[in-house]
């Protein structure tokens, strides 16, 4: 799903919401992810001609608040820290076929969505449950219902404490000429797949962002 400016409502029209989805900004060329401020090495599980996203060298931030625990702004199969001024809200009815254009992809389905604008970014942590299996399988469906990706890395890694699979890729916007990375980390729980997504409105903003979604990656906990 591409980002958008305004966040996910069920109660939005959905034609102001599918007019967000054209908003996408000037891309630059990937280069290898790791940890936050490290190189990582090539992915064994990656399919040829496929690369990875560059990570900044920005440092963690601070751990302000938990997502996902009882009393928190979403009810996930997971709980993680936020960075700082980061704020959470749960996605409205996200079962509801007639949004299921927003809320849906792949196997997943929208969940929560963390908005960075208080930080100073403008894009989103979204977080996307799917059915009980593994996290890779959904994780690559997740992709693959994604429209013009490129540039597909899958590598294997850990989430706090569980194993994950995590990919970063490029999306591109044929009618603006334009491209961006993304990336995104999924874990299997005894609940069902977690994916959790990093957008952005473009490469430098979802750059910016990696260090608070790496945040969440290393303080992931199943609940």
């Amino acid at each position: 799903m591409r980002e958008r400016a305004l966040p996910i409502r069920a109660a939005v029209p959905v034609a102001l919401a599918a007019a967000g989805l054209l908003l996408t900004g000037c891309g630059t060329t990937p280069a290898p992810v790791g940890p936050a401020g490290t190189a990582a090495p090539k992915a064994g599980g990656s399919k040829a001609g496929e690369s990875q996203a560059a990570t900044p060298t920005a440092g963690v931030p601070k751990a302000a608040a938990t997502l996902g625990g009882p009393g928190t702004a979403c009810a996930l199969p997971v709980s993680f820290a936020l960075a700082e001024q980061w704020e959470p809200e749960a996605i409205d009815d996200p079962e509801n076929p007639e949004f299921a254009a927003l809320t849906r992809q792949g196997p997943a389905v929208v969940r929560c969505e963390v908005d960075a604008k208080g930080a100073g970014h403008v894009g989103y942590l979204r977080i996307w449950t799917a059915g009980k299996g593994p996290a890779r399988a959904a994780l690559e469906g997740f992709v693959k219902a994604e429209r013009k990706t490129s540039k597909v890395a899958y590598r294997e890694t850990g989430a706090g404490q569980l194993p994950a699979t995590e990919v970063t890729y490029t999306v591109t916007n044929e009618l603006m000429e334009e491209s961006k990375e993304e990336r995104a980390f999924a874990v299997s729980t005894p609940k069902g797949v977690v994916i959790v997504h990093l957008g952005g409105l473009d490469t430098d903003e979802h750059r910016a962002m990696i260090p608070a979604y790496e945040l969440a990656k290393s303080t992931l906990k199943a609940l």
